[in-house]
């Protein structure tokens, strides 16, 4: 990591000042998640939107299955990728890459409209803000030390936020205020994502993407196979692995009962557009409040570990209200449990847990657990949605997926309690 490694650290910070001034390096990180924001918040909507209105919101855990195979076959060509391209490059061309399919897909819905044209997009959405979100990531634990991320990572974070917020409540007047319907929120987000591009160019020159070759910056040029076999010898990672596991097998869950709830309550396709968009954005400004108010304090006075705990606490008591009144207020609530809080407080408290870990480490196994396994562990929420909505002879009605919620909550918080130990020990040892 650059501040771990002597050789770049000469070289890169010697060379750019945007690198020396932490000022000036989080502004940059700031900006840049928020145009990644801006235009993920523009998509989602109107990929949940026309996705219930083509297909039909029961239809949800097929779409979570088949995104999660995309990820099987994307992971080992990204690897590839990473080995041989550098950051900088990388990033560019993922964001001309994504402004030029959004642009084929609203020509797709003007000129061929049908359900399978719906369901590509609705998993290239999903797609394209994995990738541009993690590569975010990796690149604040590529320059953020352990000192500097709980210091930092919550400010940087904030820009993201800020502009899911913003994207969200753009997306919502756009739709019910302009002439503009839902597709075109494609054409929207891929200007957002051309500035991003342009962005990312800046900060290249300025040295944010500043790469030295040396032991401790590993980049092999040879493909990446097999480097899940990296969490197998690692408890702490196997660990993370299990904590992420917990929290997409829940996330279906919920995102199942919030959009069941939502296409019952909106059946026009405007106005549940609008109605989604603006809930993102409420979303947003509420992983701002705890981003900003809440997320420095407990890390400050309580730590790290303590901030993991306070979404599956907080999902677990929201399911059970929506168990006991299953409307859209307790729905939209349980959502924001789960969304809100994982952007925010456990985002930035999960993305110190990799700075304490050897880069080797994080390269090879970061895109298997925050990428491949964020969609595979999706399945096997998606799978038991399916198993008692329509395989299996007992059949639950929607509030009653509440019960498996809660009881994964309670798992998940005894691993966050098991990670402590490794953690203390990494965190103490680290630069």
């Amino acid at each position: 990591m650059i501040i771990h490694t002597q050789n770049r650290s000469i070289e890169c910070f010697g060379k750019h000042i945007a690198l020396r001034s932490m000022g000036i390096r989080a502004l940059f990180m700031f900006t840049n998640f928020w145009l990644i924001l801006m235009a993920v918040y523009q998509l989602k909507p109107a990929s949940r939107s026309l996705f219930i209105g083509a297909v039909g919101a029961d239809e949800l855990p097929y779409v979570w299955i088949g995104s999660a195979l995309i990820m099987v076959i994307f992971i080992p060509f990204y690897n590839r990728l990473v080995a041989w391209f550098s950051r900088l490059h990388m990033a560019m061309g993922a964001c001309l890459i994504i402004c030029v399919l959004l642009a084929v897909f609203r020509a797709l819905f003007l000129l061929l409209p049908s359900p399978t044209v719906t369901v590509l997009f609705y998993l290239y959405v999903d797609l394209l803000s994995i990738i541009l979100v993690e590569q975010f990531w990796s690149l604040c634990n590529s320059i953020y030390n352990v000192h500097e991320g709980k210091r930092w990572y919550g400010i940087v974070g904030t820009g993201g936020l800020a502009g899911g917020m913003v994207g969200g409540a753009m997306a919502g007047f756009l739709v019910k205020h302009t002439g503009l319907i839902t597709a075109d929120l494609t054409l929207v987000a891929g200007g957002l994502i051309f500035l991003l591009f342009l962005l990312t160019w800046v900060m290249g020159i300025c040295g944010i993407y500043c790469e030295v070759d040396g032991p401790g910056v590993p980049r092999p040029r040879k493909p990446f196979g097999g480097r899940w076999r990296a969490l197998l010898h690692s408890p702490y990672l196997l660990l993370l692995a299990g904590i992420l596991f917990l929290a997409q097998l829940a996330s279906p869950l919920v995102e199942f009962q919030f959009l069941k709830t939502v296409a019952l309550s909106y059946p026009e396709q405007e106005m549940r557009t609008a109605f989604l968009s603006m809930f993102f954005s409420l979303l947003g400004f509420f992983s701002i409040v705890v981003n900003l108010g809440v997320t420095p304090l407990v890390h400050r006075y309580a730590g790290i570990i303590p901030g993991l705990l306070i979404q599956p606490i907080v999902m677990s008591l929201f399911s059970l209200l929506f168990y006991n009144s299953p409307t859209l207020i307790f729905a939209s609530a349980a959502k924001i449990s789960d969304r809100g809080l994982a952007n925010s407080i456990n985002r930035a408290s999960r993305e110190q847990l990799y700075v304490p870990i050897a880069p080797v480490l994080i390269y090879q196994a970061k895109a298997w657990i925050d990428m491949f396994g964020f969609r595979v562990f999706k399945v096997t929420g998606s799978l038991l949605i399916l198993s008692f909505t329509r395989w299996l002879p007992i059949t639950l009605s929607v509030p009653q997926f509440s019960g498996f919620t809660f009881l994964i909550c309670t798992f998940w918080i005894a691993l966050v309690l098991g990670l402590q130990r490794y953690y203390r020990v990494l965190a103490e040892s680290a630069p």
